[in-house]
């Protein structure tokens, strides 16, 4: 199950937001695997990529719901200071709406 604030789920409904950057000691979900978001329905990982968070770009960030990678940088430091701080490593999962 991946969790959303709520803010985010008309985006993943309308299919528009369909990436989302987490914060993990290893990887946790793998490409093909179906999932589910509360709020939104079950969906499909259609890739999972460790990323460095200083090298993402505003193509990067766009499907993710955001303008800028700024913007997007800003977001995982205020949801996830805690990973941050014990050096946890970004992945970026692609999915898609079943």
């Amino acid at each position: 199950m991946l969790l959303f604030k709520k803010k985010f789920l008309p985006a993943i409904r309308a299919g528009q937001k369909t990436q989302t950057i987490r914060l993990w000691k290893y990887r946790k979900m793998r490409p093909g695997q179906r999932s589910y978001i509360p709020g939104a329905g079950y969906i499909r990982i259609t890739a999972v990529d460790q990323v460095q968070l200083d090298e993402l770009t505003d193509e990067d960030a766009r499907p993710d719901g955001f303008e800028t990678a700024d913007q997007l940088r800003a977001e995982i430091a205020r949801l996830y200071p805690k990973q941050l701080a014990e050096g946890h490593q970004a992945y970026r999962i692609a999915f898609h709406l079943e």
